[in-house]
């Protein structure tokens, strides 16, 4: 696990540099065409496009689906521990230059698992990784691997043991990807990751509707949910989430970038929080999305939600240790949150 002492650095003042927390990035959806490009051509693989003006035009999605589709045509030139380790030092890079002091980042690890890599080797790299990225960015981040839905439930109660198993690494929940099948047939993947001390993050309510985030709840016993902002379909939903206290990870811009929403001005981020729901502010998949936390942000406060709220949200969905959430809230209170205003 990350070193107990590690400070997270506090960003200077701006109308951009204050502390932002990021819940939900999946760090293979991170990677910027450029690297892609050049991470491809070490590895001796072809992408549908040879360009960056290429990639981006690849990049602009029809729906869910078809965002599932160049996820899987562009993310599988990720092969080696070396590859994974780069990506995340890359986002902790970027993220840190905006503010970020503490992520959570997401990867898939039976993806590479069914094309001849071994759990080792990714574990391995994304662990490397959020360690170099601490030491060279002051950024803390921990790890939230996926169970990816469209594979056999024996392979996700393998992802939910490699990651139990990586534990003292930084790896700290457990997750559920993929196209938004009903998320009950993993309950027993969940169960033995949460044995193991792992919390429970599956993502609900984006693609489908509350029926999922009723499922995260009951089967998986999710202590945060991945988007979730179909819960304003249901108001029982609503007031359950509020109650409990679950934080919701949003990503604005990510959502109408896959027609979730119609636009910005219709997201339901506003009834959320009308609501009494906490909600987490994030980039879900940046290199792909074209977005970074300062767009994402931004988006956030035209919907009402501002800068300290975000922050507090994410502090208080964030799955870290307690000395780290200590540090964490005290960046939190020193901060001039007013001179934001």
């Amino acid at each position: 696990m990350p070193a107990a002492d590690a400070q997270p650095t506090v960003p200077r003042s701006g109308p951009d540099h204050f502390p932002k927390i990021e819940l939900h990035v999946h760090l293979e959806g991170s990677v910027r065409p450029a690297t892609l490009l050049e991470i491809a051509r070490r590895n001796g693989e072809s992408l549908p496009a040879d360009s960056e003006e290429g990639l981006r035009e690849l990049f602009t999605f029809t729906g869910f689906e078809h965002f599932i589709q160049v996820w899987i045509v562009t993310t599988f030139v990720l092969q080696r521990a070396r590859d994974f380790r780069q990506i995340t030092v890359d986002y902790a890079a970027q993220a840190a230059a905006q503010g970020c002091v503490y992520i959570e980042g997401i990867f898939s690890p039976a993806e590479p698992v069914v094309r001849g890599v071994s759990w080792e080797e990714i574990f391995e790299g994304y662990c490397d990784g959020i360690e170099e990225a601490r030491e060279r960015h002051g950024v803390e981040m921990r790890l939230t691997p996926d169970i990816t839905r469209v594979f056999e439930r024996e392979l996700g109660e393998e992802t939910a043991l490699h990651a139990v198993s990586y534990r003292e690494r930084g790896v700290v929940g457990i997750g559920l990807g993929g196209p938004e099948d009903p998320p009950e047939p993993f309950a027993g993947a969940f169960a033995v990751a949460r044995a193991g001390g792992l919390g429970s993050v599956p993502h609900a309510g984006e693609a489908a509707g509350p029926a999922s985030i009723w499922g995260a709840l009951t089967a998986l016993q999710a202590d945060r949910i991945r988007h979730g902002i179909r819960a304003v379909e249901d108001p029982a939903l609503l007031a359950e989430l509020a109650a409990r206290g679950t934080v919701l990870d949003v990503t604005p811009i990510s959502n109408v970038r896959l027609g979730i929403v119609p636009s910005l001005e219709e997201h339901p981020l506003p009834r959320l929080r009308a609501a009494g729901v906490a909600c987490s502010i994030s980039t879900d998949d940046p290199g792909l999305m074209g977005t970074d936390l300062t767009q994402d942000y931004a988006a956030a406060a035209r919907l009402g939600v501002s800068a300290r709220e975000a922050y507090e949200a994410g502090l208080a969905g964030a799955l870290c240790d307690e000395p780290t959430r200590q540090r964490l809230k005290a960046i939190g209170e020193a901060f001039d949150w007013a001179s934001l205003e």
